[in-house]
């Protein structure tokens, strides 16, 4: 075979594996199909969506984290905050499955009342999961007050922190966890009342 014929050849070659190529990413009328403008759109939405809820689960988790590290530095204060540590464990876990209920806020108000809920938090639930459920690399453990009344501040002001955070959310997040968001939020606010109360006790 000549110079020339292989060149041919070669060009044949490359021909068809350009019309096969093209064949994979043309629509049916032979172009190129590009997103529609509603299709971009509906990516940036549910983009957008996952950041927020991602966002929302960093800082339920953040709270619970919070939670752990002040029990762990004033085990004597376990009777007031596990009813609330347990309401913020089930919030995280709503939130990071995108669920509509969460535990009702009125649990909280038993916090304090009774010796029976000093049981040490849970370790089946871990502020450090991830949404599968999969443990992930925690961050360093919060500081605690050494004083007891100025931990449960500090934890008074973490709890207002992050309703506020969720309450702000709302401005962006879909309707269903929207509704959600809202109950969170106001659980938190609801905590961060009894938890002041109690550091006033």
């Amino acid at each position: 075979m000549t110079t020339t014929g292989r060149r041919a050849l070669l060009v044949a070659g490359a021909a068809a594996g350009v019309t096969a190529l093209a064949g994979c990413t043309s629509s049916p009328g032979g172009q190129t199909r590009r997103p529609s403008a509603a299709e971009l759109e509906a990516e940036r939405v549910a983009r957008a969506e996952a950041a927020l809820r991602q966002r929302s689960v960093t800082a339920a988790r953040g709270l619970l984290e919070r939670y752990d590290a002040t029990l762990a530095a004033h085990p004597a204060l376990a009777p007031r905050l596990t009813p609330l540590r347990r309401a913020v464990a089930a919030h995280a876990k709503a939130l990071g499955e995108g669920g509509t209920t969460v535990e009702p806020a009125a649990a909280a108000t038993s916090a304090g009342a009774s010796p029976t809920a000093s049981a040490s938090p849970s370790p089946s639930v871990s502020a450090s999961a991830s949404p599968s459920g999969r443990p992930t690399a925690s961050a360093a453990p919060a500081r605690v007050a050494a004083d007891p009344r100025s931990a449960l501040r500090e934890l008074a002001a973490a709890e207002r922190g992050a309703s506020d955070g969720h309450t702000a959310a709302l401005l962006t997040a879909p309707p269903e966890y929207a509704r959600l968001l809202a109950s969170v939020a106001a659980a938190g606010a609801a905590h961060a009342y009894l938890l002041t109360e109690g550091a006033r006790a």
